[in-house]
């Protein structure tokens, strides 16, 4: 690797790049907003992963889905596949452990990462993969976007970092009761929802970001969570109102009683 790659990004600090390539990054899903989050992390350097996907490449996915072609949806090339020629193809030496299946089916690689991304459309699987970052002292990162309305549709979204001890996603008013409730009600009943490229990659990016800032440090200032709303028809991304008030704030619903095994930090 020459030195000359990263110049553009020693900002970061001057172990930036050893503590990047250090950093295990798990990666449950890896459709529209995943696979943004697989390309740019590898362009950054980070050479470790673990990655669950079960689906494949079909034709409704070339819209949004970084990283396939046309001829993938013809042989419907696996997306596990299309994420790790992502990354192989910038970082030869990286170290992938990709599972063709959801990560609750084999959730034991999950607990080697620093850090979890996910791109998942139910909040039921949002809370269960915070529970797991939080039993296992990982962080959490989590991008999702929906389209609203249809005489004038409305593009929103959110990206949402939570810490073990710092508040969780139901603290900041995310995860509600009433939003599990309904999703459980029309379980099976949703049907395909609307996704498209660039608002994946908004998030994506901040989601990259953040995760940058929590390896590094580079910014200083050791943010322990953040919710961030984002409008694309304003094309605007802002800090959630509801983290008024929350610069102290005690999370209750995780407790330090309810810890796994923890992983030892390799940064």
């Amino acid at each position: 690797m020459t030195a000359g790659r990263f110049s553009r990004q020693s900002f970061l600090g001057k172990d930036s790049q050893l503590q990047i390539a250090r950093c295990t990054i798990g990666i449950p899903g890896l459709g529209g907003g995943g696979s943004h989050t697989v390309q740019q992390f590898a362009h950054i350097g980070f050479k470790r992963y673990v990655l669950y996907d079960g689906d494949v490449t079909e034709d409704s996915n070339l819209n949004r889905l970084i990283g396939a072609e046309s001829r993938d949806a013809r042989a419907q090339t696996p997306k596990l596949h299309l994420a790790k020629m992502m990354i192989l193809g910038l970082q030869p030496d990286a170290i992938i452990r990709g599972y063709a299946c959801k990560w609750q089916d084999n959730p034991e690689p999950l607990r080697e990462c620093q850090i979890v991304v996910g791109a998942i459309d139910e909040y039921r699987g949002r809370r269960e993969l915070e529970i797991a970052c939080r039993r296992y002292l990982m962080h959490y990162i989590d991008i999702g976007m929906d389209v609203h309305g249809e005489e004038r549709p409305v593009i929103g979204g959110q990206v949402i970092l939570t810490s073990p001890g710092a508040p969780c996603m139901t603290c900041m008013g995310f995860l509600t009761e009433e939003k599990l409730g309904a999703e459980a009600a029309r379980y099976g009943n949703a049907g395909a929802r609307p996704q498209v490229v660039w608002p994946n990659g908004v998030l994506a990016s901040t989601a990259v970001g953040f995760a940058v800032e929590l390896v590094t440090g580079w910014m200083r200032t050791a943010r322990p969570y953040a919710y961030m709303v984002y409008n694309g028809n304003d094309a605007t991304l802002m800090p959630s109102k509801t983290l008024k008030g929350l610069e102290r704030h005690v999370c209750r619903h995780f407790s330090v009683e309810d810890l796994g095994d923890p992983v030892v930090m390799a940064l």
